[in-house]
């Protein structure tokens, strides 16, 4: 086939949001968390009671087995732990407001996951990894020929926080 004949590929000309271009990603997974639309989620702050907004996080919507019935869904929450025994008080609560946020009964029970919601990113490493011998020496006679002292020192620290990091990475 000539180069010639190859069809012009089709072209966006215009910007596109990193929701939308994710979308085509991340419905397929929601699709089989029981989601028809990532609504729930990403508006979940909006829809949720305060405090049940920041400590908890929908993990699964389950349909009854059959047809889906006026009864709706149940909402299987992801929680912080110590969040745990409220929720569980408050699910009527918590199904009400995501029911009004929707306008249609979605929710007809909420439950919890026995999975636990820890909202921020990943734990931070309180104590930092202790470089090896050979990258102390290493950075030491790097920096050796520095004159200030606290500059020295600082580069001596600098190199030791980047050797640990790229240890870790590798590790």
């Amino acid at each position: 086939m000539a180069k010639d004949d190859l069809p012009e590929p089709k072209r966006r000309n215009r910007t596109m949001s990193m929701a939308d271009v994710l979308s085509g990603a991340l419905d397929p997974v929601l699709k089989q968390r029981g989601f028809a639309s990532r609504d729930i989620i990403t508006h979940w702050s909006v829809m949720a009671p305060k405090p049940y907004d920041s400590v908890a996080i929908p993990d699964k919507l389950s349909w009854p087995r059959g047809e889906r019935s006026a009864e709706g869904a149940t909402l299987v929450l992801r929680c912080v732990p110590g969040h745990a025994l409220a929720i569980a008080h408050e699910g009527e609560r918590i199904a009400a407001a995501v029911n009004r946020y929707f306008g249609f009964v979605l929710v007809g029970s909420v439950r919890l996951s026995a999975e636990p919601f820890r909202p921020g990113s990943a734990p931070v490493d309180d104590k930092p990894s202790q470089p090896s011998q050979g990258v102390v020496e290493r950075i030491g006679a790097e920096v050796a020929d520095v004159e200030d002292a606290e500059v020295r020192e600082a580069l001596r620290k600098l190199g030791h926080a980047l050797a640990s990091r790229a240890e870790r990475k590798r590790g």
